[in-house]
């Protein structure tokens, strides 16, 4: 029964966010109970806690740390349907600070500090997230940064990564800026 929710709820996926999932497929195939304690790691951020610009932000820049295609497709997706506008997520995409705003680039910066392990510059930008957006903005981005993660790599360590490929935003099409020279 858990096995047949879950298959419908990925076909349900599939089809709103046109993104292949057969690597959640093939999770499902082995171990459903593994499938649904994984995907409920997505919800754990709460999206309330700091504005969606950033929460994109910090998901974009995790997800292209892990993958160059279709995951951050589907990341960029859903914070426009989230209300992240056209021209912040194309700033991030491309790293433009001044044109990301405020709230999308200290969320952009503090990712890559992070994720660089810059801790000088990650706690002063983390002192900067908590006087904005206190505790709970706090970890709400740092979860954001987290389980953004998570998908490409299982998805990569199943067999099923992919080729990098450019990103549409709102119709547009555009290389990331770390991912130049795709074609």
């Amino acid at each position: 029964m858990l096995k047949l929710m879950l298959s419908r709820q990925l076909d349900r996926f599939q089809r709103t966010w046109s993104y292949d999932a057969s690597y959640l497929r093939r999770l499902l195939a082995v171990s459903s109970v593994s499938l649904l304690k994984f995907s409920l790691v997505s919800s754990m951020a709460p999206r309330d806690a700091a504005p969606p610009a950033a929460l994109a932000a910090a998901e974009i820049v995790a997800t292209l740390s892990e993958d160059c295609g279709p995951c951050v497709q589907l990341v960029v997706d859903m914070a426009a349907a989230a209300g992240v506008a056209p021209e912040v997520l194309r700033a991030i995409l491309s790293g433009d600070q001044d044109a990301m705003g405020q709230d999308a680039g200290i969320a952009w910066r503090y990712a890559r500090a992070t994720l660089a392990r810059d801790l000088t510059r990650a706690e002063r930008l983390r002192d900067e997230i908590l006087s904005r957006w206190g505790e709970r903005g706090l970890a709400a981005i740092a979860l954001a940064l987290t389980t953004a993660r998570l998908y490409p790599t299982l998805k990569y360590a199943l067999g099923h990564g992919g080729t990098c490929a450019r990103v549409v935003v709102d119709g547009q099409s555009m290389v990331p800026a770390q991912n130049e020279g795709v074609p």
